[in-house]
C-alpha cells in the first residue's frame, strides 16, 4: 500500500511528465506506453522485483528499465522518464505515477477513470457493453482500466472515483458465510 508521500511523490512525476507529453504533443503515445508498461508489471514478477529492489543500483536499475523500454518500443521520452525514475530511485512509484497520469489525461478529456476487476477476461463487446453501462451511469465517458483476478471467482468489481459496485461470487459468499454464522 503506497504511503501518502508516495502518493505525492507520483503525483509530481505524473505531472511533469503529462506536461512534457503535453508540450511534445504526445500524450497518447505515453499514455500507450503506460498502459504496456502497467500490463507489464501485473504479469511478471521479475519486472515488480526491479522496481521494488532496494539492492540495485542506480544503474543496474537504468540498465534494467531502458533494455525494457528498447524491447517494448517506447516512445523516447517514455524511456527517458523510466531512465530518470531509475537515477532518482523511484521506480517504486512508477505504478501510482502511470495511474495519475492516466486520470489526468482523462481529466482533460472530461472523462472519469473506472478500476474494474473481473473474475475472467471480458471479450470485446462485454467491455463496451460496461463502458456505455457507466457512460449511461455517470453522464460522461469513463476509460476503463480492466484487470484479471481470479481470486474473485466470478462477477466484477468497479470502482470509479470514490464509488465501488462489488458484484463479485467471493464477496457474496463471504456475506452468505456472515449471515450463516448468525443462524446457528
Amino acid at each position: 500500500m503506497p504511503s501518502e508521500t508516495t502518493g505525492v511523490i507520483a503525483d509530481r512525476y505524473a505531472t511533469a511528465l503529462f506536461e512534457l507529453a503535453d508540450t511534445q504533443g504526445v500524450l497518447d503515445q505515453v499514455a500507450g506506453d503506460l498502459k504496456t508498461l502497467k500490463a507489464m508489471v501485473r504479469e511478471s514478477a521479475d519486472l515488480r522485483r526491479l522496481l521494488d529492489s532496494p539492492v540495485l543500483t542506480r544503474d543496474e536499475a537504468g540498465k534494467g528499465v531502458s533494455a525494457l523500454a528498447d524491447a517494448a518500443k517506447f516512445s523516447s521520452l517514455t524511456a527517458n522518464f523510466l531512465g530518470l525514475l531509475a537515477k532518482n530511485r523511484r521506480l517504486d512509484t512508477l505504478l501510482g505515477v502511470i495511474d495519475a497520469y492516466l486520470g489526468r489525461l482523462a481529466a482533460k478529456r472530461g472523462e472519469l477513470s473506472a478500476n474494474v476487476a473481473s473474475a475472467v477476461p471480458l471479450s470485446q463487446a462485454q467491455q463496451d457493453a460496461l463502458a456505455s453501462s457507466l457512460k449511461a451511469a455517470f453522464g460522461s465517458n469513463v476509460a476503463v482500466d480492466l484487470v484479471v483476478d481470479p481470486a474473485l471467482l466470478g462477477g466484477m468489481v468497479v470502482k470509479v472515483g470514490s464509488r465501488m459496485v462489488d458484484s463479485s461470487l467471493k464477496t457474496k459468499l463471504q456475506h452468505l458465510k456472515l449471515a450463516m454464522k448468525g443462524v446457528g
